[in-house]
């Protein structure tokens, strides 16, 4: 039987370029670098850290001390939050993506109010031609559908809310998430109605969970446990109805 024959070894000079010491190779070196993050600027009606968290709820009021400052709330990472002490997990994601919402200027209620004084804004019920946006076409817009109307709420300095000209009023924008019902009454959520106006002139003052967003309640223990649990719900039934 005819051996296989092995191929010579090659001159150990081929292998000098991969057996240099590694401190010899020329090693690309790549400097990362990360951009700081966005620290949106703070709005009238919610103008600290503070505020940030009793309108967000879910307690993160309580860690009010431990986030102090505006730029603190939009750059501390999830691990340094923990380290400060802000538990569970859950309540770190919930504040992360609340403060992403924020960057993008998805409020809440309140959270495009602009004339706010000691956290409480008014807001009235007013009616505008149907056409009106705000804008430089605002003008030529509500000259041409005069007899077309539409009730919207805006945000008015709380003295003198009854007599703001309705010259102004045409400029501003609807308050998001408030409505006209009726006549001309202010409905929406954490709307307090202001004595003497019928409703047509309301308060939105910053109220603890005001953006809260809800956790939903387990049934019968969840979706990973739920055949679990009905299954000795049944057996128990059964049980009871033998004796």
């Amino acid at each position: 039987m005819k051996l296989p024959t092995t191929k010579p070894l090659t001159h150990a000079s081929s292998f000098l370029p991969f057996l240099r010491p590694l401190h010899h190779r020329h090693l690309s070196t790549t400097t990362t670098t990360t951009a700081p993050p966005n620290i949106p600027p703070p709005t009238p009606f919610v103008p600290d850290s503070k505020t940030f968290l009793s309108l967000i709820g879910r307690n993160l009021s309580a860690h009010a001390a431990k986030i102090p400052t505006w730029a603190a709330l939009f750059t501390l990472s999830s691990p340094q939050l923990r380290k400060l002490g802000v538990e569970p997990a859950r309540t770190r994601r919930y504040l992360l993506w609340w403060r992403d919402r924020f960057r993008k200027g998805d409020y809440g209620i309140g959270g495009d109010l602009k004339d706010v004084k000691d956290s409480v804004a008014t807001v009235r019920a007013v009616e505008v031609p149907a056409d009106d946006r705000g804008g430089p076409m605002a003008a030529a817009a509500a000259a041409a559908a005069v007899r077309r109307r539409r009730k919207i709420v805006v945000n008015v300095p709380a003295v003198g809310a009854e007599e703001v000209d309705e010259t102004r009023l045409r400029g501003l924008e609807p308050v998001k998430g408030l409505k006209v019902l009726g006549a001309g009454t202010v409905a929406g959520p954490f709307v307090e109605p202001v004595k003497g106006t019928g409703g047509s002139v309301a308060a939105v003052r910053v109220q603890e969970g005001m953006w809260e967003q809800r956790r939903g309640v387990k049934v019968d223990g969840g979706e990973r446990r739920k055949v679990m649990v009905r299954r000795k719900r049944k057996l128990e039934e059964m049980r009871k109805a033998r004796v």
